[in-house]
């Protein structure tokens, strides 16, 4: 009997990216479901053979409904950071709907230590991570630590300053790419672990901020200097650009966290899900330096 898998949030970027994956490695089309709340942005997939479904997590009776005939889910975790506490009863809904559709197995995106962490977000993570383990579902979580890509949403600016401005102190973080949390994550959801297991994603090193930096300063050809400021100062300059509370406050909080040490990790999970050596920041940069301007 076929084998069902689904990836939820399929329209985004990670989604899609665990879909090209799977597409790549299984190369069976028609093992895959991919739901996403517009499922009109997923017509190249069903192009593919890929079959398409509607699943909105304001909406626990389409979650059921999408979740019908699965196997195993993959639970990626929604963007709604705007509203505290919603993030987490929309993933509490995707796994009482899980129990209810009858998956046999659910794999959620989390983030390193959600139970010690200070980034704002944490507490979502971490309920979901409970909900899960409370729903007697068999499950995989995978921690994934912060992508490399996240920085392509100030390093541009920064390296036209040639400042960056960070409150991290010698804090270190075991960075890993968004693609590298795709392939594992394909990887886990093809072949989940044995037994119900937590991992963590990482890269093959953590990195304090002057490393990072050299690292980009070298990709994209110019000069980028650390200068490390208080959480007070941090929260000031995001304002002032003009970014959201809730942007500041989870920036603030993730530099506290690193400060804190509490995404100083790297682990061979990665590697024992994929094969192979997630990529180094070096690697990383090179590859995408057109985004660095």
């Amino acid at each position: 009997m076929m084998t069902k898998l689904l990836v939820t949030g399929a329209s985004g970027q990670l989604g899609r990216a665990v879909l090209a994956n799977l597409l790549a490695s299984k190369g069976a089309a028609d093992q895959i479901v991919a739901a996403s709340r517009n499922p009109a942005k997923l017509t190249d997939l069903a192009d593919k053979g890929v079959e398409t479904r509607s699943a909105d997590f304001d909406d626990p009776a389409s979650l059921e409904k999408a979740f019908a005939g699965i196997d195993r889910l993959l639970l990626i975790s929604t963007d709604e950071l705007a509203v505290p506490g919603k993030r987490l009863s929309q993933h509490k809904a995707a796994v009482a709907a899980a129990v209810k559709a009858g998956v046999k197995h659910i794999l959620y995106t989390s983030m390193p230590n959600p139970d010690k962490s200070l980034v704002s977000f944490a507490p979502d993570h971490l309920g979901t991570e409970e909900a899960i383990k409370a729903s007697g579902l068999a499950y995989t979580i995978l921690r994934n630590s912060w992508y490399f890509d996240n920085y392509f949403m100030s390093m541009k600016h920064n390296l036209e300053t040639g400042q960056w401005f960070t409150s991290r102190g010698d804090g270190r973080t075991g960075h890993i790419s968004r693609d590298d949390c795709a392939a594992a994550a394909a990887a886990a959801l093809a072949h989940p672990p044995a037994g119900d297991v937590t991992l963590t994603l990482t890269g093959p090193e953590a990195l304090n901020a002057d490393q990072i930096a050299s690292a980009i300063a070298t990709a994209a050809g110019k000069p980028l200097a650390v200068v490390q400021i208080n959480d007070e100062q941090l929260a000031a300059g995001a304002s002032s650009a003009g970014l959201p509370d809730f942007v500041v406050k989870l920036v603030v909080s993730t530099e506290a966290n690193i400060r804190a040490g509490n995404f100083n990790l790297v682990t061979g999970d990665f590697e024992a899900l994929t094969g192979r050596r997630p990529q180094s920041v070096s690697d990383f940069f090179t590859a995408h330096k057109s985004a660095l301007g």
